[in-house]
């Protein structure tokens, strides 16, 4: 049994990728949008949780966000994760009920942003790069154990190098939109 399996690399490439466009999707553009408190995790019974299974995240209006936390000792946490995200946000609680006002982006607050997204897409290549390791670890695992021949550990390695040139090219793409994007050019 061959510990290599190219396709178990692409997939967990195209993870790191998923990963880095579900994070940018949360960096805001002047828009309320509910997806921009996903990478928000509240402390709450003991352990983190994403916000979603602690409250309703609704958009009411187009520069204005909901959050209905749904156990009323849960909102002081709730608020806490909010202010403490990096987003910029500050929410005015109301009962049970936090109303988060978008602020104009600044031209500061764009570069933020912008750098954030450069972040979240090196911390993907970093995941890629991981993955390539894993998958060059296993092809000499292999040629040990006699699976390949060490000509074929190098085409394979190339076939890995380039899986992990475009699943990087694709993370440079991405990010580059969503620069483009918060910095409005």
């Amino acid at each position: 049994m061959a510990a290599y399996d190219k396709a178990d690399l692409e997939r967990r490439m195209q993870g790191a990728v998923e990963a880095l466009k579900h994070d940018l999707v949360g960096l805001r553009t002047g828009r309320a949008s509910v997806t921009l408190l996903d990478p928000v995790n509240v402390e709450v019974y003991g352990a983190h949780m994403p916000i979603n299974q602690v409250a309703t995240v609704s958009a009411p209006e187009p520069r204005m966000l909901s959050v209905q936390v749904w156990d009323k000792s849960n909102v002081g946490p709730v608020e806490k994760a909010i202010r403490s995200a990096g987003l910029g946000l500050n929410p005015i609680t109301d009962g049970q009920t936090l109303r988060l006002p978008i602020p104009d982006l600044t031209e500061e607050r764009r570069k933020e942003l912008a750098k954030l997204a450069g972040k979240y897409a090196e911390n993907a290549r970093i995941a890629v790069r991981n993955v390539r390791r894993d998958g060059n670890d296993n092809l000499k695992t292999d040629e040990k154990k006699g699976v390949f021949s060490e000509d074929e550990r190098k085409r394979h390695e190339t076939e890995v190098q380039k899986l992990t040139d475009a699943t990087i090219a694709d993370i440079d793409a991405a990010t580059a939109a969503k620069e483009k994007e918060i910095l409005g050019k």
